[in-house]
C-alpha cells in the first residue's frame, strides 16, 4: 500500500482574514441597527402621511366619543324593554308548600328594584343573587332572559318540625331551617315531629340548624314522610346529647308510635355504619311487622320494638315509668 499523503494545512494568514471579515459584517449590521433607531429616522418615520392620519383619527376619537356617547339615546329606559320585577317567571311552579307571595318576598330581601330593563347587562346576576338570599331557596339553576325574566329554581323542602321550648321549628332534610311564620297549626301537624332536641337554631331561616342530631333526625324524617301516617308514627325521639357524639354514626333513633309504643330504628339513613340495615329493609320490616299483628301496640303494648337485627324482631313490654315519660311527651 502506497502511504497517505499529508493533509495541508490552512495558512494562519487566511484565518485571521476570515475573522476580520466576520467582525465587519457583524459591525455593519449594528450600525444599520442603530441608524434604524435613531431620532431622525424615528422622526421620519412618524411624520409619515400615513402614520399623521392615523394618530389624528385616534386622538379625534379619544375626544369625541365621550360627547358622542352622551348622544345616544338609553335604550334600557324605553319602555318596550322594562319589566315589572313582580311579573318575574318562576319554572316549574313553587310547590303548595312554598309562600304563594315567594316572589314579593324575594323583591322586598333582595332588594329589587319595580321595574328592571331587560337591557340590563347586569340583570341576570341581580336576579340570581336576590333569589339566593331567600331561605325557601336551595338552588338557583338559572336566570334566562327572554320577553320577561324567567327563573329557575330547586325550592328547599319541609321534613320535620322540631319540638322546642319556644314551640315547633320546620327544617327540611338536611337540618336548614324554615320560616317558621310561613307554616300554619294544621300545617304542623302534617309532618314528623322531632323530640329530644336540646340546642336552637344556630342562625336565621335559610342556614343549618347547626346541630347534627337534628340533621340525622330530618333525614330519618324524609326517609319516612310516605309511611308516616299509614304505620301510625307520632315522632322521632333523639338522643340524647353528649360530648361523645362525633358523627351520625354514633346517634341512635327511635320512632314513637300513637299507641305509646317505642321502635328503635338505629342510626340516620346517611350513617356509613357497617352492618346497618338500609332503609328500604327497615321500613319493610315495619309494614310486616304492622301487617302480622294489626298495629304496634297489640295485643299488650305498649312495647319496645327493636328492628336492627337482620332477622328476628325483637319485643318486649315498656316499664310503667316509660309509658307515663310516653304519655307526657305526646
Amino acid at each position: 500500500m502506497s502511504p497517505k499523503k499529508p493533509k495541508k494545512k490552512r495558512p494562519v494568514k487566511k484565518k485571521v482574514e476570515e475573522i476580520e471579515e466576520e467582525f465587519e459584517d457583524e459591525e455593519e449590521e449594528l450600525e444599520e441597527e442603530a441608524s434604524l433607531l435613531s431620532p431622525s429616522t424615528l422622526l421620519h418615520a412618524l411624520f409619515r402621511p400615513k402614520v399623521l392620519l392615523a394618530l389624528a383619527v385616534i386622538v379625534s376619537g379619544l375626544f369625541f366619543f365621550p360627547k358622542l356617547k352622551q348622544q345616544i339615546p338609553d335604550l334600557s329606559q324605553r319602555e318596550e324593554y322594562q319589566i315589572a320585577t313582580k311579573d318575574l317567571s318562576l319554572i316549574p311552579a313553587p310547590p303548595h308548600y312554598v309562600p304563594i307571595d315567594i316572589v314579593d318576598q324575594v323583591i322586598k330581601r333582595g332588594p329589587l328594584p319595580e321595574q328592571v330593563s331587560l337591557l340590563d347587562q347586569g340583570l341576570v346576576l341581580k336576579v340570581a343573587e336576590a333569589f339566593e338570599k331567600h331561605p325557601w331557596v336551595q338552588k338557583v339553576v338559572s336566570v334566562r332572559k327572554t320577553n320577561t325574566v324567567e327563573v329557575e329554581v330547586i325550592f328547599r323542602k319541609p321534613a320535620a318540625m322540631v319540638e322546642g321550648k319556644q314551640g315547633l321549628f320546620p327544617v327540611d332534610n338536611e337540618g336548614v331551617l324554615l320560616p317558621p311564620e310561613d307554616f300554619s297549626v294544621s300545617d304542623a301537624r302534617r309532618y314528623p315531629v322531632i323530640t329530644g332536641i336540646q340546642s336552637m337554631p344556630a342562625g336565621a331561616p335559610g342556614t343549618s340548624w347547626g346541630d347534627l342530631t337534628v340533621t340525622g333526625a330530618a333525614q330519618l324524617a324524609e326517609a319516612l314522610g310516605p309511611h308516616w301516617k299509614e304505620l301510625e308514627m307520632v315522632s322521632i325521639e333523639a338522643p340524647p346529647r353528649t360530648t361523645a357524639v362525633l358523627s351520625l354514626d354514633d346517634l341512635i333513633y327511635r320512632l314513637i308510635t300513637a299507641g305509646g309504643s317505642e321502635i328503635v330504628w338505629g342510626r340516620s339513613p346517611k350513617s356509613q355504619r357497617r352492618g346497618e340495615l338500609r332503609v328500604d329493609q327497615k321500613i319493610g320490616k315495619l309494614e310486616k311487622y304492622y301487617r302480622d299483628y294489626g298495629g304496634f301496640d297489640r295485643p299488650h303494648g305498649p312495647y319496645e320494638i327493636d328492628i336492627r337485627h337482620w332477622q328476628e324482631i325483637s319485643r318486649r313490654p315498656l316499664r310503667q315509668q316509660s309509658r307515663r315519660r310516653t304519655l307526657m311527651r305526646r
